[in-house]
């Protein structure tokens, strides 16, 4: 049986993304979203995922490209001198790797952001995180402990395929090629826990967007199980790259699982879009 679900990512960090979110969901195969806790609009998705039954919503866990839940002071290895997250992954992986990161205070701000979420009264579907950091080993230790506790039995395995999308660099190609390797060692670790896990993820991992003629494809050739995509839906291109500082096509993402044709060819195959809370049913 094949069985697709398409997750908004960034929930809660732009009202705009938090429409998409809606938007797609009312008219499109999107339920599921991972909200961010350290979101400027955070109390603005909550308050829409309390609205909208049936969209299921996970932790996206945040360390990088973001602001968190803990004042900086009490986390000043994961933060610049302005007090937010360094800016991206690239930063602070190499952080990481020095040994400039303290793996505790990982720990207390990734509980932050949990108990946040839980205290806005959402019960959470799955876990994932922005830029996959979740599958980093020591982390990924973290994050599944911490979802142990708080009763989370699902997370994303981004399993990227080496040519999905434009491999038009060879930083592109290294980096699917390492989160790959990375997802790998993260699902062992999960499914030992007994964490449940798409069995398939087909989400574009190097900026470029969730196109219309990708999903389409994917739909046409999609494998037996269930298959996570993973998109960045907005409802404004101009004032969310310049807010996330991000050259993507929020617009684009939204426009494809709003698609006539997209949600036609789900019906024809017979394809159910899902939430992470079916797929341990």
């Amino acid at each position: 049986m094949k069985k697709i679900i398409v997750n908004a990512d960034d929930f809660g960090r732009h009202e705009l993304i938090n429409q998409a979110v809606e938007r797609a969901f009312n008219a499109g195969c999107l339920k599921s979203a991972t909200l961010m806790a350290g979101g400027v609009a955070f109390d603005d998705a909550v308050k829409l995922a309390k609205k909208i039954s049936g969209l299921g919503v996970g932790i996206h866990f945040t360390l990088a490209n973001g602001n968190s839940v803990l004042p900086p002071k009490e986390i000043p290895t994961l933060v610049t001198e302005e007090g937010v997250f360094h800016g991206d992954y690239i930063k602070f992986l190499k952080r990481y790797l020095s040994g400039k990161i303290s793996l505790s205070e990982v720990r207390s701000e990734l509980a932050a952001q949990l108990e946040k979420i839980s205290r806005a009264g959402l019960k959470l579907t799955h876990f994932d995180s922005h830029q996959h950091l979740h599958h980093v080993p020591g982390i990924t230790e973290i994050t599944l402990k911490l979802a142990e506790a708080a009763g989370i039995n699902s997370m994303r395995v981004a399993n990227t395929k080496l040519f999905d999308g434009e491999l038009d660099s060879l930083g592109k190609f290294l980096g699917r090629l390492g989160l790959g390797s990375l997802a790998k060692f993260a699902a062992h670790l999960a499914h030992k826990k007994n964490f449940a896990t798409p069995e398939h993820f087909a989400g574009i991992v190097a900026g470029e967007s969730v196109s219309e003629k990708f999903m389409l494809n994917l739909i046409e050739n999609l494998q037996d199980g269930t298959t996570e995509v993973m998109l960045h839906p907005g409802t404004d291109n101009k004032i969310l790259k310049d807010f996330c500082q991000w050259e993507h096509n929020f617009e684009e993402e939204l426009a494809t699982v709003t698609s006539p044709k997209v949600l036609g060819l789900l019906a024809e195959k017979n394809i159910s879009s899902i939430n992470f809370a079916e797929l341990i049913k």
